[in-house]
């Protein structure tokens, strides 16, 4: 009971703050003020359970912010307070500046300081998880390096290292760089600080750095970058869609970060943790890796018959056909499916043991598309034609027509593959041991998944259509 009451007073006084940051800024009403405070203690009472980290938090509190953002500027509040009869994009696009306020002065101060409590309480526990403080920042630093050196290349691209140096006064591209790479290994070691008890495998690691990446593009150029020369932040539309390459950067960036910081991880608890022969697996690396690619390889050739007909409805077999060097929608169809089952092995690599039911596979299945979205259709594709990436709102709006075909076509891959999967773990449960091992190393229900698949697949969906 007595934690119930701390919980709900801490979510009270965080949000009413938050709201009258709002306030002061001309985002909200007065009234909001007491609404923040009301609805930081429903969040806390909400997510007691289930935010039990700072990063856990962090995704829950962006998520309620998110969701609070639709439901009013966006959705309920214009329709009670007038008669206006603008649609929901447009409503969307006017109101893109309460979103920016919304995630970073309510939802993220609110979910950071109850995912903390709640931490610190977890950590008392005698079967509480182990965190390692050298652990998160060795692996998230050098993470951050390599999603800094990826997202550099645009950078350079894009003349922005002088931007960057210009924080400290000066112009000089070198300066920039250096301060673009030690921001990526700060952004880096606190993603292993928030994270490192929430990341179970590759495929969530990358997911929570996606999802980790638009949130710094809401924090770093929309508003620290502005806050560090002692300027207001420019939270326009305008300004957003000028800074759409950067978001497309952060993506990237956190997608690197997610898949490096969960190799490095595992490599950590190998050498340090589970080199026992207790904690030896049933099956060998090998063999494992080998069945997940070939279930993934299947699923995804089943994603991508279904993405087909969606492909030949915006006459798109001509332009994957160049990707071979030919204009044959039958060799487009070929390399289509070619990609399909390519992009469904990794899948079954990323995302192995990731799923206990079939909603969290179509969530991560979902935002393993949209990823491929942003990573294949305006990254690798145009380089693979000879050109360069093409981060630009042109070019998303134009391969917008795609984007609802690789959401369903990760949906489709995510399924199938734990069906696969689900028939060879029964066949493995025959064996007592593996039966006790699965169980302890399955994902559990009580996550932050649903909040990472609301906040990440929201925005990711919502921002290339807001800024196009």
């Amino acid at each position: 009971m007595r934690s119930r009451t701390s919980f709900l007073f801490i979510g009270a006084i965080v949000g009413a703050l938050g709201a009258a940051t709002l306030f002061l800024l001309g985002l909200v009403p007065m009234l909001g003020v007491i609404l923040g405070g009301i609805f930081g203690g429903c969040f806390a009472l909400l997510t007691r359970f289930r935010a039990t980290t700072a990063g856990a938090g962090l995704l829950w509190g962006l998520s309620f912010s998110f969701l609070l953002w639709l439901a009013g500027p966006v959705g309920i509040l214009p329709k009670i307070t007038s008669n206006t009869s603008m649609g929901m994009l447009d409503m969307a696009r006017a109101h893109f500046a309460e979103l920016i306020g919304y995630l970073l002065l309510f939802g993220a101060p609110l979910g950071l300081v109850l995912g903390a409590f709640s931490a610190r309480k977890q950590a008392a526990r005698p079967n509480a998880q182990p965190f390692s403080l050298s652990r998160a920042l060795v692996a998230g630093g050098l993470a951050g390096i390599v999603g800094g050196w990826a997202f550099g290349q645009w950078m350079e691209k894009a003349h922005f290292f002088p931007l960057i140096a210009g924080l400290v006064g000066s112009s000089s591209p070198g300066l920039g760089k250096a301060l673009h790479f030690l921001f990526a290994v700060i952004i880096g070691a606190t993603f292993g600080l928030l994270f490192q008890r929430d990341v179970r495998g590759y495929g969530s690691s990358a997911g929570w750095g996606v999802a980790y990446g638009i949130f710094w593009w809401f924090l770093g150029p929309l508003t620290l970058k502005s806050l560090l020369v002692a300027q207001r932040p420019d939270w326009s539309l305008a300004h957003g869609q000028e800074l759409f390459g950067s978001l497309m950067g952060h993506i990237v960036y956190g997608l690197i970060v997610g898949i490096i910081y969960a190799a490095l991880d595992r490599l950590w608890v190998g050498f340090f943790i589970d080199s026992d022969p207790i904690n030896r697996q049933p099956e060998g690396p090998g063999s494992r890796v080998l069945l997940s690619l070939c279930r993934g390889a299947v699923a995804g050739l089943a994603g991508g018959l279904v993405f087909w007909p969606q492909i030949v409805a915006v006459d798109g077999l001509h332009w994957i056909a160049r990707l071979a060097g030919g204009t044959s929608p039958t060799l487009g169809l070929i390399v289509h499916l070619a990609i399909s089952i390519a992009i469904g092995a990794g899948y079954g690599v990323l995302f192995e043991r990731e799923s206990p039911d079939w909603g969290a596979a179509i969530g991560w299945g979902m935002l393993y598309g949209i990823t491929w979205w942003f990573v294949g259709t305006l990254t690798l594709f145009p380089i693979w034609l000879g050109a360069s990436f093409t981060w630009t709102t042109a070019a998303a709006a134009a391969a917008l027509s795609s984007l609802l075909g690789h959401l369903l076509y990760g949906a489709v891959t995510a399924c199938v593959f734990l069906l696969l999967e689900r028939r060879h773990q029964d066949w493995m449960r025959l064996d007592p041991r593996y039966a006790v091992r699965l169980a302890r190393i399955q994902r559990p229900l009580g996550t932050a998944a649903p909040a990472l698949w609301f906040f990440a697949l929201g925005l990711g969906v919502l921002l290339p259509i807001l800024l196009s």
